[in-house]
């Protein structure tokens, strides 16, 4: 099974554990089933620039591709989820063409500018421009059909209910190129990744659903560059504005996971880390003062080869109190 259908198997199975109990019409073998048809290398080669890609969605999907998808209530749906995610280069694009839903009777079609799981939102409200309620768009409000709405990254989400069978809306996604990718959650659980924050006073953040080995090779922070230190920085590097810190916890919001490391020195070579936790994640703080950088690379961590050497990974994960 190729990396991808594996991220989209450990996404959805999160999802359902969080609905467990809530609604007796999901069917994970289904969803799970059309989370790894929509990623098939040879249905992206056969569909030329010309063709759209159509198909219809469950209550509970995923969708990594361009297309137009529809959705038909065959019997009352209440508790549904679109993941939509794209490359870490990405925004997301969503068009709706055709809405037939009653918002008056308690339907819902909301979009939500990122991912959210009980309660637990990526990117985390300290690395979003918006506050929360603003990183909704209500399709009930709106009232109108053709209108486009943005991701700011690589991952969006529509909550929707339709009670009424044969009612429903159907959806245009597509990708647009992000010049300066910021908050990324990676489709595979290992790669190489350059995250370049120039002149801008933001935090970004780079997340990996798996528990990973994470080295990072380069790391650029401006202030330290020039090598103009005349004194060692602050125990810890929160009061140097500008370093990167890895996390890892159980749930998505990386603002209520344990830090694990803080890095405030530039570098050149290799250092290693091992991150035991459903969700590891790489956190660039800057100032905006400065141009920094950080280059790494990330593996799955093989947790059951880890337990046979006595290396016990899991005791550096566990939940901060919120």
């Amino acid at each position: 099974m190729a990396c991808a259908s594996r991220f989209q198997w450990h996404v959805l199975l999160m999802f359902l554990r969080v609905l467990q109990g809530e609604s007796r019409y999901i069917q994970m073998k289904n969803a799970a089933e059309d989370a790894l048809f929509l990623i098939n290398s040879d249905l992206k080669r056969e569909l030329s620039e010309e063709q759209i890609y159509r198909r219809s969605l469950r209550c509970i999907d995923m969708l990594s591709i361009d297309g137009q998808f529809t959705f038909t209530a065959e019997r009352p749906q209440l508790h549904c989820a679109l993941f939509i995610i794209g490359g870490p280069e990405d925004f997301i694009t969503i068009e709706y063409n055709f809405v037939n839903i009653n918002c008056l009777g308690g339907d819902i079609l909301k979009v939500f500018d990122g991912w959210i799981i009980k309660g637990e939102k990526f990117p985390s409200s300290l690395d979003h421009p918006l506050s929360t309620v603003e990183r909704y768009t209500d399709i009930c409000e709106l009232g109108k059909m053709g209108r486009i709405t943005r991701s700011s990254q690589n991952v969006a989400m529509i909550f929707f209910r339709v009670q009424e069978p044969g009612n429903g809306f159907t959806l245009t996604i597509r990708k647009t190129p992000n010049l300066f990718p910021c908050n990324i959650i990676s489709q595979s659980p290992s790669g190489q990744y350059t995250m370049i924050v120039p002149h801008q006073h933001r935090n970004c953040s780079f997340s990996i659903i798996y528990p990973v080995v994470i080295k990072i090779y380069d790391l650029t922070l401006g202030h330290f560059n020039e090598l103009q230190l005349k004194k060692p920085p602050p125990r810890g590097c929160g009061g140097t504005g500008d370093f990167v810190e890895l996390l890892g916890g159980t749930g998505l919001d990386p603002s209520k996971m344990f830090p694990l490391a803080d890095l405030c020195h530039s570098f050149r070579g290799s250092a290693q880390m091992k991150i035991g936790c459903d969700n590891s994640v790489i956190r660039m703080v800057s100032s905006g003062k400065f141009i920094n950088q950080v280059t790494f690379e990330y593996n799955q961590l093989d947790r059951q080869k880890e337990g046979q050497e006595g290396n016990s990974v899991e005791e550096v994960c566990y939940p901060i109190d919120s």
